[in-house]
């Protein structure tokens, strides 16, 4: 259970930070990096969500509102590092049915919509405006991701990467699914503005 007494504690200030295990690492490190981008995305669904919560979009609100809720596990995920030593709880770990349900939800918003014949522009109706930049910031994360699991003796799980790969796909059908309902997506035409 989490309990947040005081905001402001002052340990950050030598410019670390802890760890769930409380370890603490540098601020820039790409474990922070990671786990603090995956907030990042998150925060700009919340602004997604300001334009999906209505009886026209509710059905996408209800996604976003459990993908908000993956993305805190994601982040707890990234926050517990698997170095092997056996912890006094069980560390929450992104599991293969989150990464099967994000799937199968990019699924059924892709099945009503048009195949692609061009590549999209960000934009259109402000929801799926935001959906695009959430989508590049999911992308950042899972830069960073692959970083962190490129460093010796850091672990990141499959599941993990695998969800966040899949995640930037579900924003980008999302935010073409919400196109769809408001005059379409926006699309680019290669060399229109050259003249």
């Amino acid at each position: 259970m989490v309990v947040l007494n005081k905001i402001y504690t002052k340990t950050g200030d030598d410019g670390t930070t802890g760890l769930s295990t409380g370890q603490r690492l540098p601020k820039f490190h790409a474990r922070i990096a990671s786990y603090g981008t995956v907030d990042e995305a998150n925060s700009v669904l919340g602004v997604v969500r300001l334009h999906t919560a209505g009886d026209e979009m509710s059905e996408l609100d209800v996604m976003l509102a459990r993908i908000q809720n993956d993305m805190f596990d994601l982040g707890a995920d990234l926050c517990t590092p698997d170095n092997g030593e056996e912890l006094a709880w069980e560390p929450l770990r992104i599991k293969q049915t989150q990464v099967d349900r994000l799937e199968a939800e990019i699924d059924q918003l892709n099945d009503k919509l048009e195949p692609l014949r061009s590549f999209v522009l960000p934009g259109g109706h402000p929801a799926a405006a935001y959906l695009h930049q959430a989508r590049t910031v999911c992308r950042r994360a899972e830069r960073h991701i692959v970083e962190l699991a490129s460093i010796p003796g850091e672990q990141v799980s499959l599941e993990a990467s695998t969800y966040l790969n899949r995640l930037s796909d579900f924003m980008f059908v999302a935010s073409r699914w919400v196109n769809a309902r408001h005059n379409g997506d926006v699309l680019w035409q290669p060399g229109a503005t050259q003249d």
